[in-house]
């Protein structure tokens, strides 16, 4: 029994000491500002336009490193884009596929394929990326609190290391050739800013300021973690009026069955 409560004893202490030290790291990161987001509250749309140059920053930046697993190319129509349009942003990547002979060979990417990893797996991304693979961006917005405007502060909030204090840089430890990150869990963070200013040069003509770009990606990789989201509102909202016009047939009937009593 003395046993057991020494055990249990210790066993709590260290559970106070991992909340404190939790507790200490979290309160020494900011919570990401809120953003207003079309997509966000009960009649909330995405923003298509927003979310195609999304796509043309994952594809032309994050793509070398994250994958999107959960979609297909052919999801790229839910966007507003055609068929042929797809073809067309897809038609210079190539996967691996069996040739008629059953050996691997390359061919042109089709619609009905899964996004391309950039590693063939996981550990290969972990060696590439000094060990640490980098996760998988189809459920991330969802998969994180706040996600949109933790997505949007994490691209925009890196600090070059010139910029910092030099309390900053004692507290944290940081040297010339880590990354500083406002908006990450001690704020030492692996990746390297992906995203600058004209980073990339939009299809329609948007100025691709680095705001933009962690927009524009925001907004597609919170379509790519809830695709049906407008179906789900839509179906949401004839649910609701159909309750209420249920509720007021019902008592139209009650009405009539009692109106003798009355």
């Amino acid at each position: 029994m003395r046993r057991l409560i020494v055990s249990g004893a210790i066993a709590l202490a260290a559970l106070v000491t991992g909340a404190g030290a939790v507790a200490i790291a979290a309160g020494t990161t900011p919570e990401a500002p809120a953003r207003q987001w079309k997509f966000e509250g009960p009649f909330g749309t995405y923003d298509r336009a927003a979310a195609q140059r999304g796509y043309q920053v994952y594809q032309e930046v994050c793509s070398a490193c994250h994958s999107l697993s959960l979609l297909a190319y052919r999801n790229l129509t839910e966007l507003g884009l055609t068929d042929n349009q797809v073809k067309g942003l897809i038609k210079d990547i190539t996967v691996t596929d069996l040739g008629d002979d059953g050996q691997p060979a390359d061919r042109p990417a089709r619609l009905s394929d899964r996004f391309k990893k950039p590693f063939p797996n996981e550990l290969a991304a972990a060696a590439a990326n000094n060990g640490k693979a980098p996760p998988d961006l189809s459920v991330i917005v969802k998969a994180r609190a706040n996600g949109p405007n933790y997505i949007y502060a994490l691209l925009t909030g890196y600090v070059p290391f010139d910029k910092l204090t030099p309390d900053q840089v004692k507290a944290y430890s940081v040297t010339k050739d880590d990354n500083y990150n406002t908006y990450f869990p001690g704020h030492r963070i692996a990746m390297a800013p992906p995203l600058a200013d004209d980073k990339v040069t939009y299809a329609d003509g948007t100025k691709a300021t680095l705001g933009q770009e962690a927009s524009d990606v925001t907004e597609f990789l919170a379509w790519a973690s809830e695709p049906h989201m407008e179906d789900r509102k839509r179906t949401g909202v004839r649910v609701i009026l159909f309750l209420l016009a249920m509720a007021g047939l019902m008592y139209a009937v009650k009405r009539q069955v009692w109106s003798d009593k009355h």
